[in-house]
């Protein structure tokens, strides 16, 4: 209860309620906003990894990625005002081979 002696609510069900009738689907993956985990719901970018993540999955320095592979077109999203570099995965893999000439 509040200071004035009414019951609060968590105000969960009411949400869960709101959707259902208003006839928003329950998401497959539980989430209430999956738009807010883009790499789920796009599974062919892989899991989201850092430059040093990437420079692993790749067999270089972070150096070799940010001044060579990126302007050679290396697949990165830079994030938010920071410019923070994210790379996925999949899409890494997927430059790679076709650089090489391999099957994506």
């Amino acid at each position: 209860m509040n200071r004035r002696g009414i019951p609060r609510s968590s105000g969960l069900p009411e949400t869960r309620n709101v959707n259902e009738r208003l006839g928003i689907p329950a998401h497959p993956s539980g989430l209430s906003y999956p738009q807010r985990y883009p790499y789920l719901e796009n599974a062919s970018l892989g899991e989201p990894l850092s430059i040093a993540e990437a420079a692993r999955l790749i067999g270089c320095s972070p150096w070799t990625v940010r001044q060579t592979l990126i302007p050679m077109g290396l697949p990165v999203f830079r994030s938010g005002a920071s410019g923070k570099l994210i790379f996925y995965r999949d899409q890494v893999v997927r430059w790679i081979q076709s650089r090489q000439g391999g099957n994506p």
